[in-house]
């Protein structure tokens, strides 16, 4: 099994004192500061990575995730490259197929069906793949076509940015277990937005059979399915004794039981000793071990790093 690890995601940080608050996430035991992609009021996470690298030592940070369509595979694989070098390694590059339909009808972009938008992705990775290992590269294909482009910049022999893929359909998971480093289990999102029904995709019995997908992915590919580090976002956090009220709501809203809500990577809730238990449990049923909650209240940052990180990478 992987070892713990945890996140923090935060669409942006306080402007006069970012620096501080990154400094004290990385403090506090966190192993990666994240930042989504929307074209939502948040920061761009192409500008506020690399700054955020620099203001820190040891902090990872990350995208959750990239979309493909929102910037050139040639520019993701420049970017991430370089961005790879100047932080030591610290960088993961996340990037999915997008799904947020309101990005793409602000913006005016054209909002493909899922199959398509999956296709550009398999092929960008292609190409980004092929831009960090080799001199040049050409590639052919139905969304992208590359002519002699040269590397993105020299990495060390074997060396590249750590994959993630986030997604919860079958076809992207799949592609996920095939060339990610991270897998991020999320419910699927169909239809371009979050909906009652989006949570009920996380229950324990989906992302078992989520987690599968991912697995036989990396077989077909002849790949160790082991060697993959299993990621889950979650958007709800609270350390209480009694939890059983927020379960309830969060119940009624997503179409789960409180006993689902309890154990679906989602949500957290419970006391410390329940947290830390369910989370050693999911590591041991799913595999996964990578958890990411939200930024925005410190003292519950702080809390969950005293009651939940510590004692489990003890």
């Amino acid at each position: 099994m992987k070892p713990f690890r945890f996140g923090v995601q935060a669409a942006q940080l306080p402007a006069d004192t970012w620096q501080d608050a990154a400094r004290r996430i990385e403090s506090l035991g966190f192993s990666t500061l994240f930042i989504p992609d929307h074209f939502s009021t948040q920061w761009d996470p192409m500008t506020a990575l690399p700054a955020i690298a620099a203001a820190t030592t040891t902090l990872n940070v990350g995208s959750l995730v990239y979309d493909i369509d929102y910037r050139h595979p040639v520019i993701y694989a420049k970017a991430a490259a370089t961005l790879h070098q100047m932080s030591g390694g610290r960088f993961e590059f996340g990037i999915g197929a997008g799904w947020m339909e309101t990005d793409y009808v602000e913006a005016g972009m054209k909002y493909d069906r899922p199959g398509v938008r999956i296709s550009r992705l398999e092929e960008g990775l292609e190409v980004i793949r092929s831009m960090w290992k080799n001199e040049r590269t050409s590639f052919k294909g139905e969304h992208y076509q590359i002519d002699n482009i040269a590397q993105a910049t020299p990495l060390k022999d074997g060396e590249s940015p750590k994959i993630l893929i986030g997604g919860g359909g079958k076809r992207l998971l799949t592609l996920a277990g095939r060339v990610a480093d991270i897998v991020g289990v999320n419910p699927a999102l169909p239809e371009g937005k979050v909906t009652s029904a989006t949570p009920a995709d996380s229950s324990p019995e989906r992302i078992r059979e989520k987690v599968s997908w991912v697995r036989n992915g990396a077989k077909a590919a002849g790949r160790n399915p082991d060697d993959i580090e299993f990621n889950a976002l979650t958007f709800v956090t609270a350390i209480t004794d009694d939890p059983m009220p927020l379960r309830e709501r969060l119940a009624k809203s997503s179409g789960m039981t409180p006993d689902q809500v309890a154990d679906c990577p989602l949500f957290l809730t419970g006391s410390a000793n329940e947290i830390r238990e369910r989370l050693i449990r999911r590591r041991e049923e799913t595999g996964i071990s990578y958890t990411v909650i939200q930024a925005g209240d410190d003292a519950l940052l702080e809390n969950f790093a005293k009651e939940v990180i510590v004692p489990l990478n003890r």
